[in-house]
């Protein structure tokens, strides 16, 4: 139901929500038309050949039918609401961004994705290009305003159709247009997701670069099949967290110990800095109840023995959610599911004693969950903002029989999209929570008897 860090799609809630929370903004209830009132995908692809291929690779193509998407929601968010009537609007309202349009014409509750309905467009070319601005004072839970139609909101002026009409559009181009669907409040008043406000506290914002500008590169292409070349479309390729080549460096690491050389019984002092160099939100961003960004620190000696170096403990509140752990969590998915005494999953399922980057979402009873419209409470936000460095430190007592020679000191910074015994434990195609790579270091030291 969600996707990565920017360039993926995130679970939103329905604007009823708004009215629990406070928030101005508009309601978005209403139905307000037909599924033949919007062009489908493949009409719009007859002209503008190329942005359809780019978009149809894309996470945006994938909102509601992604395996993971329809795993959370038919597995988890329509059991849960079928158990507590609270939870219906809320969860009916994840389509308010997953499929947009289905949700705008009253298909609210849609059949899986198996079904083959219109659902299963997600976010359309006629989602965004449709959209002429928000309503309310802060852009959050598809608060968006939807005009279907033969105009077509887009970046330029004096654009002409045989087909239909086109007007520029200058919030097409903000930061607050992907923020109606990139910033998300729950029933609980939690901001879920704030990936639009992390960039607008941090530096990019300052210095006008803006989502678009990381996420739909500009560069050579043809807008349309009856239009010549350009040199500055906007591509509609929208990397994020599920791509690897957007992913990998994001996080620059750095790595050093105190001395050059110790003898086994020392105490050995080893440095790693972690830079985020490349992305204008934190990180992880979106889906943060379900990211997992670590970093893994381990000596191997000259015979080959590794040794896993746990971080210095720092002594801020809720750090343990922020050192790997296997206890178990995620009990309120066997509430959700109706499975009696449901004990809960490894909270992480990694190697115990590295550091985590997250913000613990705790459901209402205190506990880890992966549930953001049934969290309540956050533990400490330790991630990394943009331009921000973490310092961690580790203290590794060097064994005594520790073999003689050069120890090399291994940094690896690693990132899943999903807690892997969430993922087993919901039948999660494994390529969901395959352990990604984006950098690593390294340096060594020499035991010398």
């Amino acid at each position: 139901m969600k996707k990565g860090w920017r360039g993926g799609v995130f679970l939103f809630f329905g604007i009823s929500v708004l009215l629990l929370l406070g928030i101005s903004g508009d309601k978005n209830t209403a139905v307000k038309g037909k599924y033949s009132d919007f062009e489908t995908p493949e009409s719009c692809a007859q002209c503008h050949k190329e942005i359809y291929r780019e978009w149809k690779q894309t996470m945006m193509s994938q909102a509601y039918t992604h395996h993971w998407d329809e795993i959370e929601y038919f597995k988890l968010a329509v059991p849960h609401a079928s158990r507590d009537k609270e939870f219906k609007e809320v969860v009916e309202g994840c389509n308010g961004c997953h499929t947009p349009i289905a949700y705008f014409v009253g298909d609210r509750s849609p059949r899986p994705p198996s079904a083959g309905t219109r659902a299963n467009e997600s976010v359309s070319c006629e989602v965004c290009h449709t959209v002429s601005g928000f309503k309310g004072d802060v852009p959050v839970n598809f608060n968006y305003l939807m005009t279907p139609g033969k105009v077509k909101y887009g970046p330029r002026e004096g654009v002409k159709s045989p087909y239909h009409d086109t007007v520029k559009s200058d919030f097409i181009q903000s930061p607050e247009f992907c923020a109606t669907c990139h910033n998300e409040k729950n029933p609980f008043g939690m901001w879920v997701k704030s990936t639009q406000l992390e960039w607008k506290e941090g530096p990019y914002s300052k210095e006008g670069v803006r989502c678009q500008d990381c996420h739909m590169w500009t560069g050579k292409g043809v807008p349309a099949v009856m239009s010549k070349a350009v040199a500055d479309m906007r591509h509609h390729t929208f990397p994020g967290g599920h791509v690897m080549a957007k992913i990998r460096g994001a996080i620059e690491v750095k790595v050093y110990s105190d001395e050059d050389e110790y003898e086994p019984g020392d105490e050995a002092k080893i440095t790693v800095q972690l830079y985020n160099a490349k992305a204008g939100h934190k990180l992880p961003t979106g889906s943060v109840e379900d990211r997992q960004l670590w970093v893994e620190v381990h000596a191997i000696d000259s015979a080959g023995k590794r040794y896993i170096l746990p971080v210095d403990k720092k002594g801020f509140k809720g750090e343990k959610y922020t050192i790997t752990s296997n206890e178990l969590a995620y009990q309120d998915m066997g509430e959700m599911m109706g499975i009696k005494d449901f004990k809960g999953l490894p909270r992480d399922d990694l190697e115990e004693g590295h550091r985590i980057y997250r913000i613990a979402f705790l459901d209402p009873r205190g506990r880890p969950t992966i549930a953001q419209w049934n969290t309540k409470t956050f533990a400490v936000d330790y991630r990394i903002g943009p331009r921000e460095t973490k310092i961690e430190t580790y203290t590794w007592d060097i064994p005594e029989d520790i073999a003689p020679g050069r120890v090399k000191i291994e940094v690896k910074v690693l990132y899943r999209l999903l807690v892997r015994s969430v993922a087993k434990f919901l039948r999660v195609p494994e390529d969901e929570y395959r352990t990604r790579e984006i950098n690593s270091a390294e340096t060594y030291i020499e035991i010398i008897e």
